[in-house]
This record gives C-alpha cells, structure tokens and sequence, in this order.
C-alpha cells in the first residue's frame, strides 16, 4: 500500500492507475455500446420502411462512441492534479473537440441525406460531387468558428486580419473560382456524365470525375488526364458515348482500268456488307462514285456502326469484307484507302465528302 502511496507528477501511483482504469473503461463501454447499437438498434432499424432512422443511424454512431471517449479521458484527467495552466489548456482542448465532434456529426449527417435523397428529387448525381463538397466546407467553416469562439477567440478580429489580404486572397483564387463556376456550368448544361466516353479537344476517354476544381479522364492508355473545369466548359466536347450510331466514310480508289461493269459490281458489293458484318446499319448506307482523280476512280462508301457494335471490330469486319470480295472479283486498289469516322446525331442528314 506504501508503494501505492508514491507520488509521481503530483500524484499518487494508485490515483493513476485509477485514471488508466477510467480510460480502459470508456473503451470498454464504447465497444458495448458499438456493439448494441450495430446488433441491436441496426438491426432493428433495417427492418423499418422508412430511411431516415437509417441516415440518422449512421450519422450519430462514431461520433457518439467517440464522445464517450472524450467522457471517460475527460474524467480520468480532470480526477488528477496539474498545474493551472495545464488544466486550462485541457478544458480549452476539450472545448475545441467537443465542438469538432459535434460538427463531425452534423457533417456526416448532411453527406448522408444529400445522398438518399439528392438523387431521388434531381434523378441524377452529376451535381451531387461539387454539392455536397460545397456543404461540408460550409459547416466545417462553422464548426471551425464556434470552436474558435467558445475558447475566446475574437472572431471579429480575426476575420478583420484576414480581410486585410481578402483581394490578395481574391487574386490568387480567380482561377478556383472560374473553376467551381466551370464544375456548375458542366453540371447544368450536362454534356456528359460520368463514366461517358468523351472527346475533349485531341483527348479521348473516360470520365471518372467531376469535381470542384477538375474534371478527370481515363484515356485509351489507362493515364488519368486532369482539366480544369472552366476550361472544359470552354472547350469543344463529343459525347461519344450518346451517339445513336458511329458513321465512318471510306474512300475506296480503284484503277483506271476499271471498267463499268466492274464499277456496278464493287458498288453492289459494298450494298451487301450489311448482310455480312454484324452491327452495320442497313438502312443508312451512302455509296457514290464520288470521283475522277488524277490517278484513281473514288468510290464514296458511307457506312454507320450500331450502338451496341465495337467500333474497332466492326470497322475491321468491313475492311476485311471489302478486301475479300473486291480481291474475288479481281478490283485493284490504288493508293491507300482512307477511311475517317464522325459520330451521327438524330438530326444529321447531310454526308460530307
């Protein structure tokens, strides 16, 4: 008992070992608690219709255990001795993460009903991102402020301060802004979604992300290309991915020694792909002969690939189509064929040469 007795920092070895046991036993009691709450209350909160109980639910269950961490570290300090000073830094800390803890929740809470209910009311969650990330900095900002405030902090003193650099701030930050004002032009006027394949300028891929500083593509070679917002909203943009069909216009140059029974022959050869390559679009084939050139006869073969047809596949079935039957009925090739591809758009009716 005399061994207990001892002092060490002001305090004796049995009045720590007290204040140990009080923490030991706050973790103790968190675990019970996590522990009902998540066999208990979980699993009667699944069974309701309603998903509020869910969402609060959630929200509330870390921040609550942790709360009852601070109690228990709160008493087992506060039951020993420390200088004034000590204490005063210890009440103050405690005023902060109380405060924190609290925000904590409110920030969870609001991430959550955002996320149930966003996309129920807009049917969409492009907007949901850069909405949600805008919320939570609003109530971490207050967070921050109450915290600062309930441990006397002059607020107005200090937003005076940073008023004094507010248009150097501004300066810097004109482009964060055209940013975020770029992320709202994005998801209002909805060029794409996330996960559409998109040609943006000379890049082509597809979108991962749309947040509040950039948006995020994964190109053909697995990179993860960045743009700023303002600048995608900016830019030329083809949604690949809502393209009703693919058209794709091949010039086929054949000698001069074509005669026009073999012309008619080619011409009807290029009217039976439809019927051989799976995914080409029967009924919006254009095939002229375009032109005389200087060295070959153009024969115009406008064709358009399916949604659901790999562009790549399909375009190879066709060129190893036309190289089959065009070889079978003896039409020589010159120069290389060319071959370019546009995406169709309900409205398109014109085919440009």
């Amino acid at each position: 008992m005399i061994m207990l007795e001892k002092e060490i920092w002001g305090n004796s070895i049995l009045n720590w070992g007290i204040s140990i046991l009080i923490i030991v036993g706050a973790f103790i009691i968190a675990k019970l608690v996590s522990f009902f709450l998540k066999k208990v209350m979980g699993s009667f909160i699944k069974k309701t219709s309603n998903r509020l109980d869910d969402i609060i639910y959630d929200s509330i269950r870390s921040p609550v255990l942790f709360a009852i961490m601070l109690i228990g570290i709160w008493i087992a300090i506060h039951r020993l001795v420390y200088p004034d000073g000590f204490v005063h830094a210890v009440d103050n800390a405690y005023k902060i993460l109380i405060i924190l803890n609290i925000t904590w929740l409110a920030a969870r809470l609001v991430s959550n009903l955002l996320e149930e209910y966003w996309v129920k009311k807009n049917h969409t969650q492009r907007m949901l991102p850069v909405v949600k990330r805008t919320l939570l900095v609003v109530v971490w900002i207050i967070g921050l402020v109450m915290a600062l405030s309930n441990v006397g902090v002059n607020i107005g003193a200090l937003l005076g301060t940073l008023g004094i650099g507010g248009i150097a701030f501004a300066l810097a930050a004109q482009d964060t802004v055209k940013n975020i004002l770029g992320a709202f032009t994005l998801l209002t006027d909805k060029p794409f979604n996330i996960g559409d394949t998109v040609k943006i300028d000379n890049f082509e891929g597809t979108i991962i992300d749309i947040g509040a500083r950039s948006t995020k593509m994964l190109d053909y070679d697995k990179r993860i290309i960045s743009f700023p917002n303002y600048k995608v909203a900016d830019a030329y943009v083809i949604n690949i991915t809502v393209e009703p069909k693919r058209r794709v216009v091949m010039k086929i140059n054949l000698a001069y020694n074509t005669t026009y029974e073999m012309m008619n022959a080619a011409m009807n050869i290029l009217k039976e792909i439809p019927s051989k390559v799976q995914y080409v679009s029967p009924n919006d084939l254009v095939i002229n002969f375009s032109d005389f050139t200087d060295s070959a006869l153009v024969i115009t073969f406008i064709y358009f690939i399916d949604k659901e047809g790999d562009i790549g596949k399909t375009t190879s079935d066709v060129n190893m189509e036309v190289l089959r039957t065009f070889n079978q009925a003896k039409l020589k090739f010159v120069h290389p064929i060319q071959i370019h591809f546009e995406g169709k758009n309900d409205s398109d009716e014109k085919v440009s040469s």
